[in-house]
């Protein structure tokens, strides 16, 4: 017998993002791996979809590497296991990575289906080239910090960072030490949502706009190489 593990992204904001497929998956789940139980429950019933007969088991950065046996028996006993994140798609800036390696290992097939992300969004809204582009993530707050800002000072081409609202302005001025002010820089905000926001400029004149701003949401920050010629 043959098992499989299906990846669903989930909106990342607008709930009319999720896919007729995503939805289907979703609904057909007896098991879903999730990062909040809580939040999970709760994104499936604004999508109307009944969780009565659902099991949510919980996967998140604090405890993905213990409950990976774990995970793999429940999946082996399941008729349609899914692995969803808070928002977007799982293993990109998520967990998700592990148990989908662990999975493959197992002899376990993996589904993916397309669907929200927000660098993706990000990027493609930005106005800088999309042709080539490296993701970061999330920079370290602490140790190697300095040399990610290094590597992106000397990357080509477009870089892609997350960033939370309480820490973009250190970002920003970190940014300050390794990059040229006149690099262009898109601060991508609440991508979807009612206040979606896009602040474009070079990156002195967005830490100048920016300097009494009060952030909230999550942030999307795009980087354009210095060769790029507006």
């Amino acid at each position: 017998m043959s098992y499989n593990l299906y990846v669903v992204p989930t909106p990342i904001g607008n709930l009319d993002d999720i896919t007729i497929r995503g939805l289907k998956y979703l609904t057909n789940a007896d098991i879903i791996i999730c990062e909040d139980t809580r939040s999970a429950i709760m994104l499936l019933k604004k999508l109307e979809i009944d969780v009565k007969d659902k099991k949510f088991l919980s996967y998140h950065k604090d405890n993905e590497h213990k409950v990976l046996d774990f995970l793999i028996n429940e999946i082996n006993k399941s008729t349609f296991p899914v692995l969803i994140s808070e928002a977007g798609m799982p293993s990109i800036s998520d967990p998700g990575f592990l148990l989908i390696r662990y999975c493959i290992q197992n002899n376990i097939n993996i589904e993916v289906i397309p669907g929200a992300s927000a660098l993706l969004v990000a990027l493609v809204g930005s106005g800088l080239p999309c042709d080539k582009f490296h993701f970061e993530g999330f920079l370290p707050t602490k140790s190697g910090r300095k040399q990610r800002l290094e590597f992106i000072k000397n990357y080509p081409h477009t870089s892609i960072i997350y960033e939370s609202p309480f820490r973009i302005n250190k970002t920003l001025h970190d940014l300050l030490d390794f990059l040229s002010p006149d690099q262009p820089v898109v601060i991508c905000r609440e991508l979807t949502k009612l206040y979606e926001e896009y602040i474009r400029g070079s990156l002195s004149e967005i830490i100048e706009k920016t300097k009494n701003k009060k952030w909230k949401g999550e942030i999307v920050l795009i980087i354009g190489s210095k060769n790029f010629k507006k």
